[in-house]
């Protein structure tokens, strides 16, 4: 690496690097030496180096770094996409703080692969000296630009970081079109779809963007429209093959029209352009699974896992996928061998039950009645103790295995729960169905379908009812119990906290009503993130909430954790 001493004084501009603290990532040490003395030269003095992904991370743990330059290629363990994947789900660094991107990598699929997690910048090896200091210090008076408004985005407090745009975009023209980006993609995250529009066709109306086009598709998808969304995102991937985003959008908008062979069709195309997501080979191997292409979805978790072996993203269902593929293909010493790595893998909890249904249609697709039954015995068994359902898909699954080893009852029970938790998604209904038509209850699955529809609505509708006639007590311990029978209801989980919103707003505050409300909306935040009517339950409960008074706010400043967990600042910076 070269030294200009002009350049870096031009550069460096009114920026004090001295103070702020650095970390180094790369196996070379070579390299770290020579990024080591550029940084000194602006008189940096707190650095820290580490030789890979793992040694990154437990620094990253420690410290608050104001500057990281990582490597893509780490050598064994994490590589520098997965560092920085890890440390945005952690968030291990602050808003504010800069991610350089690192490589001698020039290969699209390597380009794009790490620039869907967003570093500030990607270098490309060689670098001098001159070219790091310039966009460092270029990254750097950005990242103050957004930094109010990146901690607004961390305390999921979306409609103050949309105003926050507002205030930048009056004094920094420079970056107003990244600003208007940011502020159209936060009223949607606040339940303000019209006002995004309204930015979306502002900006489209001086110069055609693939983002605000894809922008304008969200919303019609997030309408229901998801025809017309699809088209957008088609339009989008004509004139810029390379939108990933589009893809993945149009993938979920063919699912949800319940078109599964189109949507893989666009997860593999996606899938090769970049194919280091983890998350895109798991889509693409379910999807592939759910229309019966064995091929194509044991090539996708082999991948999925490849690449996940290191990264946070690993996830079980790779090896359960990979074991059902197996099964498929009649192989069950390899199925069963995948099916022990999953489980040592991961823990039980998270696991166990995934893990004896996929057991169990193993035996059952290799031929092997006898332990396919012991299987669907002991999941019966487990169903009989434990009230407590698991979520859609694994109820789907485990119905479809105790059908096809003979059991009825608590199948079609586990179906009825899965219909009325989606009354009004008539996509679920219809896969619903298939699976009461290849167990050869046609007729039936439909008339417990309707009459499962019918009792989620009637049980909504009248805590709906005694709102609107004014009895908010009697509405709110309605819903409260609504919650209780069907605790995964999108729609009666929001009209359950939009009536405490309402009873706080005509009665009064009252803290446990709140607490509860709060409870109920970061319950759906976790189960469907992004849906927009969170936000605007969240801004009116947040503006109900009385200031603490000096004693209860001391007390609060004590007992703060020095590092809260993702979602835990904002629920207190609200209540203050």
């Amino acid at each position: 690496m070269t030294t200009d001493s002009h350049a870096t004084a031009a550069e460096a501009g009114s920026t004090d690097w001295a103070d702020k603290h650095y970390l180094l990532v790369d196996d070379f040490i070579g390299i770290r030496i020579l990024l080591r003395e550029s940084l000194r030269n602006l008189g940096a003095r707190h650095i820290d180096q580490a030789a890979s992904g793992g040694e990154a991370m437990k620094l990253l743990a420690k410290t608050r770094y104001d500057v990281v330059l990582c490597d893509y290629n780490l050598g064994e363990g994490k590589n520098g996409q997965q560092v920085l994947e890890e440390t945005r789900v952690r968030n291990l660094t602050a808003p504010s703080s800069v991610w350089l991107m690192v490589s001698a990598e020039k290969s699209v699929e390597s380009v794009m692969g790490a620039a869907e997690h967003q570093p500030d910048a990607y270098l490309i090896k060689p670098i001098t000296e001159g070219v790091l200091l310039t966009r460092l210090n270029r990254v750097w008076h950005k990242k103050q630009v957004f930094r109010e408004i990146d901690q607004a985005c961390m305390e999921k407090d979306y409609l103050r970081a949309a105003k926050l745009c507002d205030a930048q975009i009056e004094v920094n023209k420079l970056h107003e079109l990244e600003l208007l980006r940011m502020k159209a993609s936060l009223l949607l995250k606040s339940g303000e779809p019209e006002k995004a529009r309204a930015v979306y066709e502002k900006v489209l109306a001086d110069r055609d963007y693939s983002w605000a086009r894809a922008g304008l598709g969200k919303i019609r998808m997030n309408n229901g429209e998801h025809e017309a969304a699809r088209q957008i995102f088609q339009g989008v991937i004509v004139e810029n093959k390379y939108y990933i985003d589009a893809y993945d959008q149009m993938a979920v908008a063919y699912q949800l029209m319940g078109q599964h062979e189109e949507a893989c069709g666009v997860l593999e195309k996606a899938a090769r352009l970049s194919p280091n997501s983890v998350p895109r080979q798991r889509n693409l191997g379910l999807a592939a699974l759910k229309i019966g292409n064995v091929s194509m979805a044991e090539k996708a978790f082999r991948k999925c896992i490849s690449i996940g072996e290191f990264s946070v993203m690993k996830t079980p269902d790779a090896y359960l996928g990979l074991a059902r593929v197996c099964g498929l293909k009649k192989d069950a010493k390899e199925a069963l061998q995948w099916l022990l790595l999953a489980q040592r893998e991961f823990a039980p909890e998270q696991i166990g039950l995934r893990a004896k249904i996929t057991e169990g249609m193993v035996h059952h697709e290799t031929g092997d009645y006898r332990r396919a039954r012991k299987c669907g015995d002991e999941l019966e068994a487990m169903l009989a103790e434990d009230p407590v359902r698991p979520e859609k898909n694994i109820c789907m699954e485990l119905a479809t295995l105790l059908f096809a080893v003979g059991v009825k009852d608590a199948p079609a029970g586990l179906l009825c729960y899965v219909v009325k938790n989606n009354h009004d998604n008539q996509v679920v209904q219809d896969e619903v169905q298939k699976i009461f038509d290849k167990a050869k209850m046609g007729d039936e699955g439909t008339s417990l379908i309707i009459a499962s529809r019918k009792e989620a609505s009637d049980l909504m509708n009248k805590g709906v009812l005694l709102w609107k006639t004014d009895k908010l007590n009697e509405a709110v311990a309605w819903m409260r119990t609504a919650r209780e029978k069907l605790p995964n209801n999108l729609r009666i989980l929001f009209n359950s906290a939009q009536i405490i919103v309402s009873f706080l707003q005509q009665r009064g505050y009252q803290a446990d009503l709140a607490a509860e409300a709060m409870e109920v909306l970061l319950y759906v935040d976790k189960i469907a993130p992004g849906q927009q009517r969170f936000a605007q339950l969240m801004e009116q409960l947040v503006q109900l909430t009385p200031p603490p008074g000096p004693e209860e706010a001391v007390a609060e400043l004590e007992n703060a954790p020095p590092v809260p967990e993702k979602g835990g600042k904002a629920v207190r910076e609200r209540a203050g």
